[in-house]
């Protein structure tokens, strides 16, 4: 596949900015029509969500870098080049957690309160960013058939374009693609059906992200190593953990109120 959409003189617009791009106006496009009943002061909402998008990119590339910071020391221009892919979804998470933290406590609202806003929407979000993998060639699974890829009925311009350098691979992009979509329909329909406790709907997304990734993970070909460990399924291990925390600690036993109203407490 090619990376590079089109050129503009020296300006290169790259697949992998637009999925991401796509992905993030989709999933703001879910937070903020869902905010219509949760009603979050929408210039706040706005605040928060322009940092939370800046220092998301911002630790997802420091992840992937710090990772990899044998190659930065001596590429370190490489490290602003994050159209040529390099985020981890991870440091991502963490950096996004880390700002909602910092302006809910300034702004007097309630951490989760804000993550069980966000959530669903980022599954969305991080599904369709992962189309810039595709295009960058990457984050793919192992050497595999043509054969096992037909019977699997996965489009056939998924199939061409994991057709690299004379080989095929399994499309592990296309695999969490799946995943995160079937997972953001999943988590939208229980909300409009059932009263939520503060917290469940981030547990939810943990729960479910950190399953497909894990299993997802023992296939991917380039993932970041701590010595033999994949880094990836350890800290989908850690957040599954902390998703069933949420999902079941019962000492908060308010819920939402009127399906999505989340203004009832904060």
């Amino acid at each position: 596949m090619k990376p590079i959409i089109f050129s503009i003189g020296f300006i290169n617009i790259y697949w992998y900015s637009v999925c991401i791009l796509i992905g993030t106006l989709f999933g703001l496009f879910i937070i903020y029509k869902r905010n219509k009943k949760i009603k979050i002061d929408e210039k706040i909402l706005t605040d928060i969500l322009f940092y939370v998008i800046i220092f998301g990119i911002i630790g997802a590339r420091m992840y992937y870098v710090l990772f990899n910071l044998d190659y930065y020391i001596k590429y370190p221009i490489e490290i602003i080049e994050v159209y040529n892919g390099g985020l981890a979804i991870h440091g991502g998470i963490i950096g996004g957690l880390l700002t909602v933290l910092y302006f809910s406590k300034k702004k007097k609202i309630s951490i989760l309160k804000l993550t069980d806003l966000i959530t669903p929407s980022l599954l969305l979000a991080q599904g369709i960013g992962r189309w810039g993998n595709f295009f960058n060639s990457e984050a793919h699974g192992p050497i595999t058939t043509y054969e096992f890829l037909n019977k699997l009925h996965i489009p056939k311009f998924i199939i061409n374009g994991m057709y690299i350098d004379g080989v095929y691979y399994q499309p592990t992009f296309f695999y969490e693609f799946l995943w995160n979509i079937l997972g953001f329909i999943i988590i939208m329909i229980l909300i409009k059906k059932i009263r939520f406790r503060k917290g469940q709907i981030t547990g939810m997304y943990f729960i479910w992200y950190s399953i497909g990734r894990f299993f997802i993970e023992t296939l991917r070909t380039d993932s970041l190593m701590i010595g033999n460990i994949k880094v990836a399924m350890l800290i989908s291990v850690i957040l599954f953990i902390i998703g069933l925390f949420l999902m079941f600690y019962k000492k908060n036993t308010r819920v939402y109120k009127n399906k999505e109203r989340i203004d009832e407490y904060d």
